[in-house]
């Protein structure tokens, strides 16, 4: 056990003490969004329609043919063999539900693979899994245990490399090649991009490298620990600069600003998918995008974007930005759901709506959009909060 580990471990261990060190500050803005009397527009139930489309979403399997075990610090149990099982339950409700794609918010095997030399085998477990579950393709995001587990070369060359299934880009593809970033097209006035949280990381990049240098000056400049998946000891949003979370490069933002002005103009609705979660009132901030305040800076620059959806937060997370319309969804990690229950979900998407029918620990939701010519309320119940 680590010196960090050690601190941490103990300090989770006080009752009520180990929530306030790394969530005491989201909880509060949960709470806070949560006493607003303002709420996010909801909609009487309607008659029975068809959807435009449908699509599955399930985050953080992190399979491992091990025994259970417990999170970094020792708060929540993790169910390594049973996530796939639980993978399995999804994909019969899909079977039914027929979706037109699915998405795997990352983490789709967990980092004890690479310690076991079982990372080829795991994986191959997990993508056999969502092959048997019919012809749906599969749009897979990268996170932390992906790179745990493979170098961003493998996964660049691997089946979780997605990309090819984005349609043609009228405005071609982030400057460096290294990027995975991709968008698509399911159904006409429906743009999804798929963005790299570790563009900017310590994850993935080989330590000679400018990306790592300057990743590695980044985090220090907020995190003096020497190990470095220990937070900041402090409280507030600078507990984002830990070794397990990444960010995006500038030339990530630029492109996706390209991607959201041509879907601002064509009148599209653009739903944005990471691993990362990006809004403070979205997540607790030990999870959150080391340079979230850059991407959302991005999105509130254009209409065109009505929802965010990430994974990571095991516990899941939802807000709704009044200011922009814009749904923020953090998805319950399959790996830390217990073998009774579930966590992935369906969304079926209309013309004004997406309604998702969540099952076991993911609720359902109806996520209204906002009308293209509808100005912002002036207000958000997700306003930001302050480095501490």
């Amino acid at each position: 056990m680590t010196a960090c580990e050690a601190r941490m471990r103990n300090r989770y261990r006080w009752s009520g003490v180990s929530l306030l060190l790394t969530s005491l500050g989201s909880y509060w803005k949960r709470s806070k969004v949560a006493a607003t009397p303002k709420n996010p527009p909801t909609m009487e139930p309607c008659p029975e329609a068809a959807p435009l489309f449908t699509f599955g979403v399930i985050a953080d399997i992190q399979y491992a043919d091990i025994e259970d075990g417990y999170n970094f610090h020792q708060s929540s149990r993790r169910y390594y063999r049973s996530s796939l099982r639980l993978l399995g339950n999804a994909q019969r409700r899909w079977e039914e539900d027929k979706p037109s794609f699915l998405l795997q918010l990352g983490d789709i095997i967990d980092g004890f693979n690479k310690r076991d030399g079982a990372s080829e085998r795991a994986l191959e477990a997990v993508l056999g899994q969502l092959r048997s579950g019919g012809p749906a393709e599969v749009h897979h995001v990268w996170g932390n245990h992906e790179f745990y587990n493979f170098s961003r070369s493998a996964l660049l060359g691997s089946e979780l490399n997605s990309a090819h299934r984005g349609a043609e880009s009228p405005v071609g593809s982030p400057a460096r090649a290294d990027i995975y970033a991709y968008h698509f097209t399911p159904f006409p006035g429906f743009r999804f991009v798929v963005l790299d949280a570790y563009d900017v990381s310590l994850l993935g990049r080989e330590e000679q490298s400018e990306e790592y240098r300057r990743a590695l000056s980044l985090i220090r400049n907020h995190n003096q620990n020497q190990d470095l998946n220990c937070p900041p000891m402090c409280f507030g949003l600078n507990q984002r600069f830990t070794m397990f979370n990444g960010g995006f490069s500038q030339d990530q933002l630029d492109w996706l600003h390209s991607v959201l002005s041509a879907a601002d103009e064509n009148q599209e609705k653009v739903t944005i998918i990471s691993h990362l979660p990006v809004h403070p009132a979205s997540t607790t901030f030990v999870c959150l995008a080391w340079n979230f305040d850059d991407l959302l800076a991005v999105i509130r620059s254009h209409r065109s974007v009505v929802c965010y959806m990430a994974g990571h937060d095991h516990d899941g997370g939802y807000c709704w930005d009044g200011a922009t319309g814009v749904h923020h969804l953090t998805f319950e990690g399959v790996v830390e759901t217990p073998p009774d229950s579930d966590a992935f979900a369906t969304v079926f998407v209309y013309e004004d709506r997406m309604v998702l029918k969540g099952s076991g620990r993911t609720s359902d939701r109806q996520l209204l959009f906002r009308h293209p010519e509808e100005p912002a309320d002036g207000g958000s119940e997700c306003s930001e909060l302050s480095d501490d």
